[in-house]
């Protein structure tokens, strides 16, 4: 993002929390906003995801444990979207039409709309299942993934279910988990090396997954780090190379690591988040709009930010609870005009003046 870009742009971050519905921050991360219930969700509603489409700044889209939201960015007001679904984990925009949405729940299930969540179909994925003797509980779509490279193509995440493949644009699904060492599946993402193959990564409970064949098998890949659990991993948004990965051990975890590649997902290095890490590293936020702004997050709420890529981190103030997701955007200066309907001030009492007695 350029200087001048940045001075008519305003980046605004947004973050789902396992109990504290969604939070704002308008200054990249020092301070955050927590609107209460009459901002049009439930204020201990669980965020799962958000997403979001450049060419629509006045909206975003939430999943959550009530449905899936929208967020009319003007009026700083959501809306609850008419659904067969109950528990969202995953929303995805189509880049080609900002209007079509993939949703996937928990129990495992495929969503489609083609008019921006006013309207849903049930997608058919063949070998789904509501539930797992595995984790002896609901199975759940944890990411959809528009892939890069190839128009038309989509990837899902289902933990605990394996990993499914669309070669048209989420119409029908391919089940696709050779290799794969456990079914335990919860992030993807595509690359591509100049000259290269395309290559799929795939994060699980019990490491890191690669494919140079378009997932028709995958290989463990070796991590430099004691923890096999693997969560996010995210290209930062420059196809630079660097992939980000975060790890730890286990949900929640009391130990963590956010590991860098410099070679599209082949080797991998600690990128030293400054610790100590109380928990598993579990988001990673990047933008186009600006490749060099990253944020970070551990599962227990420890919140992190760089500026140049991911060559040096600070960590941010505020400590959350439980955190689920994290997104950023860059909108237009004026696209927010209305303020956030908040029930408590967000200044600490020092801050207003209170001296104790």
């Amino acid at each position: 993002m350029t200087q001048a870009s940045d001075a008519t742009r305003e980046v605004q971050v947004y973050a789902g929390t396992g109990g504290h519905s969604a939070w704002f921050s308008d200054d990249r991360g020092e301070t955050w906003v927590h609107p209460n219930s009459h901002s049009g969700m439930y204020l201990e509603a669980r965020v799962w995801a958000i997403a979001s489409h450049p060419a629509t700044p006045e909206r975003l889209f939430a999943g959550s444990d009530m449905g899936v939201f929208r967020w009319d960015e003007p009026t700083a007001r959501w809306a609850r979207l008419p659904s067969p679904m109950q528990d969202v984990w995953a929303v995805a925009v189509d880049p080609a039409d900002p209007d079509v949405l993939i949703a996937g729940t928990r129990p495992a299930g495929f969503f489609r709309s083609a008019d921006a969540g006013q309207s849903w179909m049930p997608l058919k994925v063949d070998g789904v299942i509501p539930a797992s003797d595995v984790n002896a509980g609901p199975t759940r779509v944890t990411q959809i993934l528009f892939d890069p490279v190839d128009d038309g193509t989509v990837w899902a995440a289902v933990e605990v279910g394996g990993i499914y493949r669309s070669k048209d644009r989420g119409t029908s699904w391919e089940y696709r988990d050779k290799g794969l060492v456990s079914g335990d599946v919860h992030g993807l993402a595509v690359v591509k090396p100049p000259g290269g193959k395309k290559v799929v990564l795939a994060t699980t409970n019990r490491g890191l997954h690669r494919s140079e064949d378009n997932g028709e098998s995958f290989v463990l890949q070796e991590i430099p780090s004691p923890w096999p659990y693997t969560r996010s991993v995210v290209p930062r948004a420059d196809n630079s190379g660097v992939v980000f990965l975060t790890n730890g051990n286990g949900p929640p975890g009391n130990d963590g690591f956010l590991l860098r590649s410099r070679d599209y997902g082949k080797t991998w290095e600690d990128a030293k988040l400054p610790g100590p890490i109380e928990s598993t590293v579990w988001c990673v936020a990047t933008n186009a709009a600006d490749p060099m702004l990253i944020f970070v997050c551990t599962n227990l709420g420890e919140l992190f930010r760089s500026t140049d890529g991911g060559e040096s981190w600070t960590r941010l103030p505020h400590l959350f609870g439980e955190l689920r997701a994290l997104h950023w955007r860059a909108l237009p200066a004026g696209t927010r005009r209305a303020a956030h309907v908040v029930t408590r001030p967000v200044l600490k009492a020092a801050q207003m003046g209170w001296v104790a007695a």
